[in-house]
């Protein structure tokens, strides 16, 4: 196996710094099997068109994606609330994915489902052609850690599976990952899903004004720690607003970086939680990013507004 050095701002997280090796193999692991259904790559087809009616970002044509901005943008109200809506259209997009997710249905299914849905909203899904990202959702399955590609793969009992859903709407993007059990999941499994909850809620409520953002790492780290969890280091969170992927970054590994919160910033916290060690491989589609050592994981994520006295979870469902 080669070695891909420094990979920065591939995709969702879309920030990956630090190294991490490649696959030899096109989409296939080679891992050794540590539960029933470790997942390889299967047939995905083409991206699915997007009626003229619907806004594009700057990068949905060819792909290509502009240099963010040097410094952390500070949202306007103006900007809080278009922020504010598009999460609200990925939170419900997300209840769809809820809905259909059972034994047999396949990724490339679910993205139809999904892809559809968020045309109906009248949203752009933000993955699709991001960097040349193929599809418009990622659907990471079992040992599959991020970034996996939507294809023929069925959904097994036993499955856990994580849903990244992001779209652009009104000029800005918002951004959630939840992951799901499929049928009758074992104990670990079910384990593994609680704890990735949990870390991400722990790390929301350490979240307000003049808090260093280090404290998300060193609390996500911790209470997985304590239950025999890792934290992948190569995944970051991200700011997010007319850009997908901006300053901040987001940590989320034990850290003492500089940087403090500030009414006004939006961003994701979306750690992923290894139920091994926290080593990852990235297939040769360039996307997929599998665990080394087979074992699952899982990942969840919000999108965070700094207020002047805490924080509104943005992507949290609105009664």
């Amino acid at each position: 196996m080669g070695v891909l050095s420094a990979l920065k701002g591939i995709n969702e997280s879309f920030h990956i710094l630090s190294q991490i090796t490649k696959s030899t193999s096109n989409r296939v692991l080679t891992s050794i099997i540590f539960f029933k259904h470790v997942v390889r790559g299967a047939h995905y087809a083409p991206p699915r068109p997007i009626p003229s009616s619907i806004a594009l970002p700057v990068y949905a044509k060819t792909g290509e994606v502009p240099n963010p901005p040097r410094e952390v943008e500070i949202k306007t109200k103006e900007q809080i609330d278009a922020v504010r809506s598009a999460c609200q259209i990925a939170r419900k997009v997300a209840g769809h994915a809820k809905d259909f997710i059972k034994v047999g249905v396949t990724t490339e299914d679910l993205d139809s489902v999904l892809h559809h849905s968020i045309i109906d909203y009248g949203a752009y899904p933000s993955p699709l052609n991001y960097k040349g990202f193929p599809k418009s959702v990622c659907t990471s399955v079992n040992n599959v850690a991020v970034h996996g590609i939507p294809d023929s793969y069925s959904l097994k009992d036993g499955d856990i599976i994580s849903v990244d859903i992001s779209v652009y709407y009104g000029g800005v993007h918002g951004d959630l990952c939840e992951t799901f059990l499929v049928g009758n999941v074992d104990d670990a499994g079910r384990k593994l899903v609680d704890i990735s909850r949990k870390c991400l809620d722990s790390a929301i409520c350490q979240c307000g004004p003049g808090v260093r953002f280090s404290t998300i790492g060193n609390t996500i780290s911790s209470l997985a720690k304590q239950h025999g969890f890792s934290v992948s280091p190569y995944c970051y969170g991200h700011g997010i607003g007319s850009v997908f992927h901006a300053l901040p970054d987001i940590c989320h590994v034990a850290n003492n970086y500089p940087g403090r919160m500030a009414p006004g910033m939006t961003f994701t916290i979306e750690p992923v939680i290894h139920e091994g060690s926290s080593g990852i491989q990235v297939l040769d589609d360039g996307w997929t990013m599998i665990a080394t050592d087979g074992k699952r994981a899982s990942q969840f994520e919000e999108t965070i507004l700094i207020t002047d006295s805490g924080i509104e979870i943005l992507t949290q469902e609105q009664s």
